[in-house]
């Protein structure tokens, strides 16, 4: 079977950028023991998502560099122990900082830095500057190529988010989050891995820290099998509330059977009928205030 093992790290930050990266290391290297080949962690893991109820000026002057060592040092255990890690990151970008994800293969190349496109502009995160693109990359794992995707946290909010990197390639999203992860959460996540026919992995923070419950999962976005009546649960985990390694086997082989075999995805879109969608002077159909 073609499995491929994902470890969402649901685990809760220390207090300083030093003791995220050895704890981060050390919690690596317990999913490579474990037999993981993509090691996940959660949203902004260098500060531990620390930018509510403090000064801005104080939060942003943490953010750290693509180029740092912190991240470099991911870059260089993920070839060491020979799996791929995604690690998170407040990134030093231009004036305002970035809320990133680095994606290391298991030789340690750097296959891309994703920076979170749909920010919370409507609180805190106004003072970030949003991504300009999804990625997706080709990973060389032990199981062979997987088309890997990111997006972040509220990025799951917007389907467009998930469409846009399944048309990309993507077999996998990988999500770091920081939020409760509740029934409608859970459910947009179920829709954009079944309309998708993808595979997407959530890493959250356990409930001991603050506004984040754990319930860390995978959905395999593989809706019916030949020989099952009627669909099947795309959940293949989530995580309880407490800290840990929680670990994803990902068929593969089945993924890309169904994907080949089914209805949805990119097999009868219409995009000439979409236009509105890109839009940007259609009015819209509500009000609300804009804080940004």
């Amino acid at each position: 079977m073609n499995i491929l093992k994902i470890a969402l790290l649901q685990i809760v930050p220390c207090d300083s950028l030093d003791k995220n990266l050895e704890k981060g290391i050390d919690y690596c290297r317990k999913a490579k023991a474990l037999g993981a080949d993509i090691a996940l962690f959660p949203e902004m893991w260098s500060n531990g998502y620390r930018i509510y109820d403090r000064p801005v000026d104080e939060w942003k002057a943490e953010a750290i560099s693509v180029e740092s060592d912190f991240v470099k040092a991911f870059g260089v255990l993920a070839g060491e122990i020979n799996m791929a890690v995604g690690i998170t990151l407040l990134e030093k970008y231009e004036n305002h900082p970035r809320n990133s994800m680095v994606l290391f293969d298991r030789f340690g190349r750097q296959q891309f830095t994703y920076a979170k496109v749909h920010t919370c502009d409507f609180d805190v995160e106004r003072h970030l500057t949003p991504g300009e693109d999804f990625h997706v990359a080709s990973l060389d794992t032990a199981c062979g190529e997987v088309k890997v995707g990111a997006m972040i946290c509220f990025d799951r909010e917007f389907p467009e988010s998930a469409r846009i990197l399944m048309l990309k390639g993507a077999e996998l999203i990988l999500v770091p989050n920081a939020c409760p992860m509740e029934l409608n959460r859970l459910s947009q996540l179920r829709g954009r891995a079944y309309e998708n026919m993808l595979a997407i992995a959530t890493c959250n923070y356990p409930a001991s820290v603050p506004d984040c419950n754990g319930g860390s999962n995978v959905f395999d976005g593989v809706a019916y099998l030949p020989e099952l009546k009627g669909s099947r649960d795309t959940c293949i985990l989530q995580a309880g509330k407490d800290e840990g390694i929680y670990i994803a086997e990902l068929d593969l082989a089945q993924l890309r059977r169904y994907r080949n075999s089914e209805v949805h995805g990119n097999a009868y879109r219409r995009p000439e009928k979409y236009g509105i969608l890109i839009d940007s002077k259609v009015e819209e159909p509500f009000v609300r205030e804009k804080v940004r």
